[in-house]
């Protein structure tokens, strides 16, 4: 399948991700994940936007790459100003921030291969929220490190907090 053939589908009460080609469907969010996500993309959308930064997304599809096509619908995502481009097909290239709430159905291997499409892609950060361990990630190319108070990714998003207390009320 293809990132067109893919924007094409009709409306079927799924998500939907391509991963090389193949088509990945996955259920609606639950309220937990839902709630969660939410509110990082809120958070990041508005702060961006304030301090123009660039734009920050809820889900939204990135083509990651092609032939075979991968597209990626981070729950929360931001692109730097100067690479913000208007399309109305799925977003060329990678966003310089993705985050992922894992859902209950995802294993940490499923998690993980989304991390390294996006970083091979070019994203700088993936963040991985993990609810019910009440857990968060930050990967970079250079490593993982865990989020103990604060979610601040400075070198993406400078001045950007958002208190664990507040991701998880």
């Amino acid at each position: 399948m293809t990132a067109d053939e893919l924007l094409r589908m009709k409306k079927d009460g799924y998500r939907h991700e391509l991963v090389r080609g193949e088509l990945k469907t996955m259920p609606l969010a639950g309220e937990e994940h839902s709630r969660i996500s939410t509110n990082i993309a809120t958070e990041l959308r508005l702060y961006t936007q304030q301090k123009l930064l660039g734009r920050g997304y809820g889900p939204v599809g990135f083509l990651l790459f092609q032939d075979p096509d991968t597209v990626r619908a981070p729950d929360a995502s931001f692109v730097r100003a100067e690479r913000v481009v208007r399309t109305p097909k799925y977003y060329p290239g990678a966003p310089d921030l993705a985050v992922e709430v894992m859902s209950p159905e995802e294993t940490w291997p499923e998690i993980l291969e989304k991390v390294d499409d996006y970083l091979r892609a070019g994203t700088q950060v993936v963040v991985i929220v993990d609810p019910p361990r009440k857990h968060v990630e930050i990967h970079r190319p250079s490593g993982v490190t865990k989020v103990d108070d604060g979610l601040a990714v400075e070198d993406v998003v400078p001045g950007w907090r958002l208190p664990l207390s507040d991701l998880f009320e």
